[in-house]
C-alpha cells in the first residue's frame, strides 16, 4: 500500500453521506489515496433518508444532506476503492497513513460503532501517533477504543468535540412524531454524554460555536473542528469542510516534519 493512504471504515449501511464523501473528495483532490473498509468487504450504502430527505417534512432543507454532499457521494460511489472495499478483518494500521471515522444516525451503524476489530485498530493508530479524524458518531467509535497499556479510552487526556446533546435532542424532538427515535442511535445515552464519560475531565469536551448553519469552502467560519495532537474531531455534517481541511492540515504538517509518519 502506498504512502499517503487514508482509511475510511464504514458500516454496511447507514453512514452519513456528507461525513464520508466531503472528506473523501478533498483528500482525493489533494492526491491522497483513500481506501474503504466494511464488515465483510462488500460495498457500503449511506443512509437513504439523509440522501433523499424523505420523511423529514418541513425540516428537510436543514436535516438532509445538501446538494454538494450528494454530488460528492455520487462521485464516491463510482470510485474503484468504494466499489471494492477491504473487510474489517484485513485491516492493519501499518498499511495506512491515517484513519477517518464518519458518523451516522441509522441504527444499522451500530455494527460499525461496536466493532471490536475497528476499536482495536483505532487504538493502534493512537498508540502509533498516527493521524485520526472523527466526526459526529465517529467520535463514539474512538471513545470506545481502549489503549492496551492504560486500559482507558484513547481519548482520555484529549480534548474533543462530537455531536452535541443539544443537536441530537433537537433533531429527535423535531421528528419524533413520525420518525420515532431515528435520531437517537442509542436512546439510553447521547453521543455527548458517552464521549464525556471517557474523558479525563468533562471540560475536555468542547461545544464550539452554536451550530446554526452548515459550513462551506467559502464560509468556513460556520463550522467547527478541533485538533489535539494527532486527533481531529468535529460535531455534525455542518462542520464537514472545516473538519476535512483541519485533517488535511494535520497530514501536511506531519509530512513536513522530521517525525513524519512512515508506512
Amino acid at each position: 500500500m502506498p504512502k499517503r493512504t487514508v482509511l475510511i471504515p464504514l458500516p454496511d449501511y447507514g453512514f452519513d453521506p456528507t461525513e464520508a464523501a466531503i472528506p473523501w473528495q478533498l483528500l482525493v483532490e489533494h492526491d491522497y489515496v483513500v481506501k474503504f473498509a466494511t464488515p465483510e468487504g462488500q460495498p457500503a450504502a449511506a443512509d437513504a433518508l439523509m440522501l433523499s430527505g424523505d420523511k423529514l417534512g418541513i425540516w428537510k432543507p436543514i436535516l438532509r444532506a445538501r446538494e454538494d454532499a450528494v454530488a460528492a457521494y455520487s462521485d464516491m460511489l463510482k470510485s474503484s476503492a468504494f466499489k471494492h472495499p477491504l473487510s474489517y478483518s484485513e485491516l492493519r494500521h501499518e498499511h495506512f497513513t491515517a484513519i477517518l471515522l464518519p458518523g451516522g444516525h441509522d441504527k444499522r451503524i451500530k455494527d460499525y460503532l461496536e466493532s471490536k476489530q475497528l476499536q482495536s485498530l483505532v487504538a493502534e493508530f493512537f498508540a502509533a501517533n498516527k493521524p485520526v479524524a472523527a466526526i459526529c458518531h465517529g467520535v463514539v467509535l474512538a471513545a470506545r477504543s481502549v489503549d492496551k497499556l492504560s486500559g482507558k479510552s484513547v481519548l482520555h487526556g484529549y480534548k474533543t468535540t462530537a455531536l452535541l446533546k443539544s443537536q441530537e435532542l433537537l433533531a429527535y424532538n423535531l421528528t419524533r412524531l413520525w420518525l420515532q427515535d431515528y435520531y437517537l442511535t442509542y436512546p439510553e445515552i447521547t453521543v455527548e454524554d458517552e464521549v464525556k464519560s471517557v474523558l479525563a475531565n468533562k471540560q475536555d469536551f468542547l461545544l464550539g460555536p452554536k451550530p446554526l448553519f452548515k459550513d462551506s469552502l467559502k464560509r468556513l467560519g460556520r463550522g467547527f473542528a478541533h485538533r489535539d495532537r494527532n486527533f481531529v474531531s468535529a460535531r455534525w455534517p455542518g462542520d464537514g469542510y472545516s473538519f476535512s481541511l483541519e485533517f488535511l492540515q494535520l497530514l501536511r504538517d506531519l509530512e513536513t516534519t522530521p517525525t513524519s509518519v512512515e508506512v
